[in-house]
């Protein structure tokens, strides 16, 4: 079961789909398939490619889809083990990719990695990247020099997210725009923040340019 702020990010990622009439999607990150799951109950949908770091949690995730579905997931469904961060040309052209509560795992000096293997080599019409924001952790009882999770990375401001993804999208010819996303508050914004970058040119500039 997830939480209630889960719940509302996960909505928000499947409202973002709909609306870009999503065929294919990529999840890095996949886990054990919070998403995923959901998605294989969109009709649109016709090719989901989960990627995760933890043959455990996908294992988790086979197992979970084989109760969910009668037969199996079928070809609709590849889980691949590997990192996100890895260059995979296989799955370039995707209509979308989503980073759900993903990138505060990698360590920030890898983020340009990670930015090569999306937006330069698999190249999608949309991301989404959905990261925590730290403005809202005192609402959530976590001190100022702590993370919400043991393996996160960093946990950034929304003028450091928008920042970071401004720059990206500059980069890899993208437009993009942020917003809040789960128990939104007038001053701290919402538990997460969210980035949503739409591919507007063919050919991306040089990471570090």
């Amino acid at each position: 079961m997830t939480t209630p702020l889960h719940e509302q990010r996960l909505r928000a990622v499947q409202r973002i789909l709909r609306a870009r009439g999503a065929r294919s999607v990529l999840d890095l990150g996949c886990g054990e398939g919070d998403l995923l799951t959901r998605l294989l109950a969109e009709p649109r949908i016709e090719k989901i490619v989960g990627i995760d770091a933890s043959q455990d949690a996908l294992q988790r995730l086979r197992a979970r889809l084989e109760t969910l579905t009668a037969h199996g997931p079928g070809a609709r469904v590849e889980l691949i083990h590997g990192s996100m961060t890895e260059s995979r040309s296989a799955f370039a052209g995707f209509d979308c990719a989503v980073l759900l509560e993903t990138v505060e795992h990698i360590d920030p000096q890898r983020l340009s990695v990670l930015e090569r293997a999306v937006f330069a080599t698999l190249r999608p019409a949309v991301v989404v990247i959905t990261t925590p924001n730290a403005e809202f952790n005192p609402l959530l009882g976590i001190a100022a020099n702590r993370f919400r999770h043991p393996d996160h990375r960093f946990e950034w401001g929304r003028s450091k997210f928008r920042d970071w993804t401004q720059g990206v999208a500059r980069r890899n010819g993208y437009r993009v725009a942020c917003s809040d996303l789960a128990g939104r508050h007038p001053e701290y914004g919402g538990a997460s923040q969210m980035g949503v970058f739409d591919l507007v040119a063919a050919t991306p500039h040089r990471i570090g340019a």
